[in-house]
């Protein structure tokens, strides 16, 4: 199996998070984990008085504690054991915080939560978890189910990626299923003309991780093609991600080191807010 054993939800009440909290429950039955699902009551801003407050602090709590009694009642449906935590303070911080002290191994996420002032492609909430925590995590599109049968892997040697690339082999080993693996050649047009020798070592190189990989895959009986593409990186593996009809897209993460670089725009980013199925997110 993928060795997870809690899993930690965070919910807001928005349709996303209720799917994400469903594909959960899936995972859980098929780990045997532990679900904690949680819902955070964000701080009271401005300057208000002491009765605007509590006012405003009630009707911030109403969705979270709404959303808390629905998980409790799609678990009740489920046949599934949960616990419930109402948090208060910075979302993404009491989500990473809970994880931790939970010692959830994976966190599992909607793309889009209900806030008004989230990103376009991806909550501003999850893209912070992601940057900030050292757990999994699982980002859940709407309409979207978890599966592991056709499972899609982008290397490009580094050891993010390979640990991305190990839990990749061991869910599609666990579950049956197959690995597409893709390294991605992304290089400047301008590059090409200048210097075709350099693009036909970015081109060898990624030949050769994805041959690594494929061999480690292999070697656990895992079905493997390989795949190298010259196109924007984020291009190239949602464009294998809809023509292998795609269960699940596996990548690795920078670690915080790399938040900057998610919350600006990066491939990690771009995937999870355009795929359609499942991204996990795999921690270093």
């Amino acid at each position: 199996m993928g060795r997870y054993r809690k899993i930690l939800v965070a919910v807001d009440g928005s349709e996303s998070s209720r799917n994400a909290l469903m594909q959960a429950f899936r995972l859980a039955v098929d780990e045997k984990c532990w679900i904690t699902v949680t819902s955070v009551v964000p701080p009271v801003t401005g300057d208000l008085d002491l009765t605007a407050v509590k006012d405003v602090r009630s009707s911030l709590a109403r969705p979270c504690e709404e959303a808390l009694r629905d998980a409790a009642r799609l678990a009740e449906q489920e046949r599934v054991l949960i616990k419930t935590v109402r948090e208060e303070g910075e979302t993404y911080e009491r989500i990473v915080d809970l994880a931790d002290a939970e010692n959830a191994d994976i966190i599992v996420m909607g793309r889009r939560g209900l806030r008004q002032l989230e990103r376009a492609m991806v909550g501003s909430v999850t893209a912070r978890v992601i940057g900030h925590t050292q757990r999994d995590v699982l980002v859940v599109p709407k309409d979207a189910t978890v599966g592991w049968k056709k499972v899609i892997v982008g290397t490009d040697g580094s050891r993010f990626s390979a640990v991305a690339v190990e839990k990749a082999i061991s869910f599609a080993a666990s579950y049956g299923g197959s690995l597409a693996v893709i390294s991605v050649v992304d290089v400047p047009t301008e590059l090409y003309a200048e210097s075709p020798k350099a693009v036909e070592d970015l081109i060898r190189k990624a030949k050769a991780d994805t041959a690594a990989v494929k061999s480690r895959a292999e070697a656990s009986g895992v079905a493997t093609e390989t795949f190298v593409g010259e196109a924007e990186a984020d291009e190239a593996i949602l464009r294998l991600a809809r023509d292998q009809a795609a269960d699940v897209i596996v990548v690795g993460s920078h670690g915080r080191t790399g938040l900057r670089r998610l919350l600006m725009g990066s491939v990690t980013e771009k995937v999870i807010g355009s795929a359609v199925c499942p991204v996990l997110v795999v921690r270093s």
